[in-house]
This record gives structure tokens, sequence and C-alpha cells, in this order.
């Protein structure tokens, strides 16, 4: 009996390579990343105790930015000046991890945005309310867990700790089982791991931040998960348009945040939210 190859396993690398041969939109030899962004900042919120200390970098590509967070010392500011002007070829093969990332996603955004995905059906826009950053976090939070179906008690995987978000899944009455590599403890106590794979072996739904497209962790988190057969959510500032190229392969919701973020404004803020036709 001749047995028929499986297909690959859906891989970002796999996925660059793609958009690199054409098969996305436009060869990215003919595209130019006009600008690229450096942005570090800390946040505090009301009742917490822990400080959330961010960097980003960013890609403009024509009417799109790419975002990816990533770890202190990744990148210094004088990415900036030695990126901005580079061919987006040059940026998705030579790049450091997270600007190859910001390529991607900036690549993936303006070929097809997420308000044109919504106009179009495929994605709910969710307003996140004006207002403080506990507000907006909440709002934020809430919109994320809102894309899970679980019943009560089941244990959710949370690979990358936000404290409103850990609030929210014990609102819907699920239990978190939070793994994050900087933190200990959730604002109530709950320890955290940084032990990722036990976390994926034990939970019923998992929910990643699009932080593991910056380390190197996505490709595995996704594989666990479809191996498995268990429900992925992702939510993303960084990748939201990378980590949508996953839906239906791995990625069975998504909450797409794209820049500015919502930390960013203290005014009104979309993000986007996708469902699988299964749902989550």
């Amino acid at each position: 009996m001749t047995r028929t190859p499986s297909a690959p396993a859906p891989s970002v690398d796999a996925l660059v390579e793609a958009v690199l041969a054409g098969e996305h939109g436009p060869l990215p030899s003919g595209l130019v990343a006009a600008s690229v962004f450096w942005v570090h900042h800390g946040t505090r919120l009301a009742g917490g105790d822990t400080t959330y200390l961010n960097q980003y970098v960013l890609v403009r590509l024509g009417g799109s930015f790419g975002g990816c967070a990533f770890e202190a010392g990744e990148l210094g500011p004088s990415v900036c000046r030695d990126s901005s002007g580079t061919p987006l070829d040059v940026l998705l093969r030579e790049a450091p991890r997270p600007l190859r990332i910001a390529a991607l996603d900036a690549y993936l955004s303006e070929t097809r945005p997420h308000r044109a995905a919504a106009e179009a059906g495929d994605a709910e826009a969710v307003t996140l309310p004006a207002g403080t950053p506990e507000v907006r976090a909440r709002a934020r939070d809430a919109a994320v867990a809102g894309l899970l179906d679980i019943g009560e008690g089941a244990k959710v995987g949370l690979i990358g700790v936000v404290n409103p978000l850990v609030a929210a899944i014990r609102e819907r009455g699920g239990e978190p089982l939070p793994c994050d590599f900087n933190l200990r403890a959730t604002q109530w106590g709950d320890p955290v791991t940084d032990d990722m794979h036990d976390v994926l072996d034990r939970a019923d739904a998992v929910v990643a931040t699009g932080m593991t497209l910056s380390n190197g962790s996505f490709d595995t988190v996704l594989e666990r998960c479809r191996s498995r057969g268990v429900p992925l959510v992702v939510y993303a500032q960084t990748g939201s348009a990378v980590a949508r190229a996953f839906l239906g392969s791995g990625v069975t919701a998504l909450s797409a945040e794209p820049f500015p973020f919502s930390q960013f404004s203290a005014e009104e803020t979309a993000l986007y939210r996708y469902r699988t036709a299964g749902g989550a």
C-alpha cells in the first residue's frame, strides 16, 4: 500500500518562505520598510504590584504597521537607523527574529488590513472604550476571554500572563494555568510556572500571547494544541496578522490588536476578533 505523505506542519518559517515566494501578495523584494521604530514603556495598573516593562519594534510598510514585542536587550535603538529604508525581503531573511516578525506582520497587514477583514465579515471589530489604562485593559481582556467556549472548571493554559486576563478567565468559570518567563506570581498570589510543556499537557484550552511569535515558542504551542485537539486562542499585539495566517491550522480564535496598541491611547481604539467555523 502506498502511503500518501502528510502535509507539512504549519510553521512561522514556512510562512516566511511562502511570503518571499509571492504566495501571499506582491514580492517583498519590491517593497521597502519605510520606517522602523523602537519603543520602550512601563505600566503599573491601579491596585496591582506588577510593573510591566515592554519593548516593541515596529515596521511601517505603506499604510500599515507591523509590531513585535521583544525581551530586554535583544534590540537597541540603533535598529531604527540601521533598518529604516531596508528592502522588506532583506528583513525577512536576515533580521533578528523580533524585527523579522514585525516585518512579516507589516506585510500581511498591508496585503489584508484587519479593518478590511471586518468589512468582509471575516472578523468582528470590537471598540475598546476611552478611559484609564485599567478600564481599557479590562475591556480588552474581557474581549479575549469572550473567545473561549469552556465549561465550568475547565483548565485554561495562559501562555503569557496579564492579570486582567487571569480575572476574565475566572469570571467565565475557567481555572487559569498561568505560564510566563518573567513573572513568578499573579496579582492574587497564584504561582506562575515557566514550564510551558507542563501547561500544554494539562490544559483543556490554551490562550497564548503573540509574544510566543517573538520568542520562538509559537510553533511548539501550535503543534501541541493541534496534536491534542485543544482549542488555541491567540491574543496578539505582536504579530496580529501573522497569527491570523494560522487560523484553521491550529489557531481556533484570535484577538488581533494592530498598532497603535490600546496602552498608547486613552481614546477609543479597535481590536478584531476572528473565529474558525467551530469557534473556540
